[in-house]
């Protein structure tokens, strides 16, 4: 069925809905009258079919532009799951063995006691690598050259495999890296080249000139208390805490917003996408029916929503955890507060983005999952508003 329904707001959600998922549309909706969603949009797929795909809101709040079909937006860490697929595509061809160190592909990493970190290492969060503690110049994010140079000279926080600790900015130069020189190509140019061009996904690590004007700004936390609730905020505020402070603090004065973030190749956190673009990505991986386009094995994965590391205390969320290799797993957390769980089927794997954008496949329902928005929420993983969708979503199946 055609959606089309008038936000009090004077906005409006726009696209379509198969009846059966009527309540994935009505919690949309939900968000926008209840949970102060400002732009957004939504798209599921089961076997290969599209059941939701809305869009609604507004694009910028300042101007009252709405939020468009082609919209997209800065989707966080959903971009680590784009940088894990490429990863994993080598590996399935042969190229990339995950159990070898990384200095075997990269010999200028070994450096400061960094010789035994293995790639699969640096894909589930345990090479020891969370931030970096000398300040990073102004602009830094932005230069490829430099953040390698960093990261080669930087000491492990602790023995490598010892502990979890999401590695929460340095995942996207690290992973990337190890792409680059092993494939021979950028990570930007290897993402649009084996996966964004032949799906067709408008989802870009390096963002054209020519989207910059149907990107979503992102604002912040909305200031009703939400954005303390999360033990990963509160120990940013408290010192004492290096891991955590440095891995968010220590960016070089980032702004999500600029151009310069726009264009660079930020494979942790800069990935530009929309809905369509993260379902459409983890819909290859989601259905039996579509596991010979091309994208990646059967086997590889299953490998890849498997457990790999897991933890009551992640060094960096100050949370516990669970992690595939570049992907997050279902992590319940019943007991802290909303913003710090992603509850997803038990074979579901995927990754979800600071603010609350999530993207995911879920091999044993067929399903594939995007969201994105432009006014993020507390917490670290999925706040009320993605949980709900989510939630709605598996109901309905």
């Amino acid at each position: 069925m055609n959606v089309d329904v008038r936000l009090e707001s004077g906005s409006r959600i726009t696209g379509f809905c198969d009846p059966s998922f009527r309540e994935v549309s009505e919690a949309f909706e939900a968000n926008f009258r209840e949970r102060g969603e400002a732009g957004a949009s939504l798209c599921v797929n089961v076997h290969g079919r599209t059941m939701v795909d809305l869009w609604g809101g507004v694009r910028d709040p300042e101007t009252g532009a709405p939020w468009q079909r082609d919209t997209v937006s800065v989707v966080f860490s959903c971009t680590k799951a784009a940088t894990a697929i490429c990863a994993h595509m080598l590996v399935d061809r042969g190229l990339l063995d995950l159990d070898q160190p990384v200095m075997r592909y990269w010999p200028q990493f070994a450096g400061a006691g960094k010789e035994d970190i293995t790639v699969r290492m640096l894909l589930n969060h345990t090479a020891g690598l969370p931030a970096l503690r000398d300040r990073l110049k102004t602009g830094g994010f932005y230069d490829w050259k430099y953040m390698v140079e960093r990261l080669e000279r930087e000491a492990p926080f602790w023995p490598p495999g010892s502990h979890v600790a999401y590695h929460m900015m340095t995942f996207g130069w690290a992973v990337g890296e190890v792409i680059r020189r092993v494939s021979g190509r950028p990570l930007g140019q290897f993402f649009r080249e084996e996966i964004s061009g032949p799906l067709q996904l408008d989802f870009h690590i390096g963002a054209p000139e020519e989207i910059e004007p149907r990107i979503a700004p992102v604002s912040a936390f909305m200031t009703t208390g939400e954005e303390i609730r999360s033990p990963f905020a509160e120990a940013v505020m408290r010192a004492g805490t290096p891991v955590p402070r440095l891995a968010f603090l220590n960016t070089g004065r980032h702004g999500p917003n600029s151009v310069a973030a726009h264009e660079a190749e930020l494979g942790g956190i800069g990935g530009i996408a929309n809905a369509r673009a993260l379902a459409a990505m983890f819909a290859p991986l989601a259905s039996s029916a579509s596991a010979g386009k091309g994208l990646l094995s059967r086997e590889r994965i299953d490998v890849m929503r498997s457990v790999s590391a897991e933890t009551d205390l992640d060094e960096t969320l100050c949370i516990p955890t669970r992690f595939g290799e570049g992907f997050m797993l279902a992590m319940d957390n019943a007991d802290l507060p909303q913003g710090n769980a992603f509850r997803i089927g038990p074979g579901a794997f995927g990754h979800v983005g600071i603010g609350g954008s999530v993207g995911f496949a879920d091999p044993d329902a067929g399903m594939a999952f995007g969201y994105t928005m432009n006014r993020l929420g507390g917490g670290v993983l999925l706040n009320d508003r993605g949980q709900s969708l989510v939630d709605a979503t598996y109901r309905s199946l």
